[in-house]
């Protein structure tokens, strides 16, 4: 059974990000995939995640400053956590079952992220007239978001 597959339940109605998501959900799949198979594949398609992941997470990062949020909001904050895990396993040359681990833990964790920070996101955009493709902005926040917009950070 495969951890994680696209749904429309991801989707997040602004195309940029969630053909973004789909493919972070594909790649994933391609590490799981490659579980059984030759551990020289297995690290491919585990570089092949990491370096789409890096780029997933600045473009949403380089919006998010872009639209006023603070450098210290919670959203970049996790983006950079789940970045430094990836970068730690990897530099570990993790074999089958680490990867394993990090596949499910990664299919548990992105549904959640995508449905509360993403979804933020993605509203803020929509609120601020933002085009992602040409990065044209209608108006800016009134005050820097620190939270990651949903409410359930605490603050």
């Amino acid at each position: 059974m495969t951890a994680l597959t696209w749904s429309e339940a991801l989707a997040l109605q602004q195309p940029q990000m969630d053909t973004t998501h789909r493919e972070f959900v594909e790649l994933l799949g391609a590490i799981e995939a490659a579980l059984d198979g030759p551990v020289d594949t297995l690290h491919a398609r585990y570089a092949d995640f990491v370096a789409h992941t890096e780029a997933h997470f600045a473009q949403e990062d380089r919006w998010m400053a872009t639209l006023g949020f603070a450098p210290e909001n919670c959203h970049a904050f996790q983006h950079a956590h789940v970045l430094k895990v990836l970068h730690e396993v990897q530099s570990a040359d993790p074999g089958p079952k680490v990867l394993g681990v990090l596949v499910t833990e990664l299919a548990l964790w992105f549904p959640q992220h995508a449905q509360s920070m993403d979804a933020a996101l993605a509203q803020v955009m929509a609120d601020c007239g933002f085009d992602p493709a040409s990065g044209r902005l209608d108006r800016t926040l009134a005050e820097a978001v620190t939270t990651c917009g949903t409410g359930s950070c605490g603050t």
